[in-house]
């Protein structure tokens, strides 16, 4: 009935670039490097770095020598931050066509079920998924 719980592959991306970014130790990066880190499209992940930038996740350093950096320490940013930021109102089910929507008990579940997800999120910061950036830089060869 209401599948799985699931983020969208733009908050994948999202939370893709910020680890990237997070393993970078605060150096610069492009969209390019970190597209072709993860094999993803540098078209769609360029939105994504925009949103990231104007809700204060991501600045951008202008220049011959610029690129994108955290826009503060990764310790200070949560998952569940971006995830608020990058998915929609959440909610699991569209019960909005349901006959039986007025007297049914599973919307609050699922609202009260969604907030123990992001709860959970709110707990982990940026730095703990990054953790080990000598892992990642080798695999993305920052």
């Amino acid at each position: 009935y209401c599948g799985k719980m699931k983020l969208t592959r733009y908050t994948d991306y999202a939370l893709r670039a910020l680890i990237y970014l997070a393993a970078n130790d605060g150096g610069l990066a492009s969209i390019r490097q970190i597209a072709d880190a993860h094999g993803i499209s540098q078209n769609h992940l360029m939105k994504i770095v925009q949103d990231l930038g104007s809700a204060g996740f991501v600045k951008t350093v202008r220049g011959r020598h610029g690129g994108l950096q955290l826009a503060r320490p990764a310790a200070e940013i949560t998952i569940g931050q971006v995830v608020r930021h990058t998915e929609d109102d959440g909610a699991m089910v569209d019960c909005s066509t349901c006959r039986i929507a007025e007297g049914c008990g599973l919307p609050t579940v699922f609202a009260e079920a969604r907030e123990a997800f992001l709860t959970v999120l709110d707990r982990c910061r940026l730095s703990d998924v990054a953790r080990r950036p000598d892992a990642f830089r080798h695999l993305f060869a920052v």
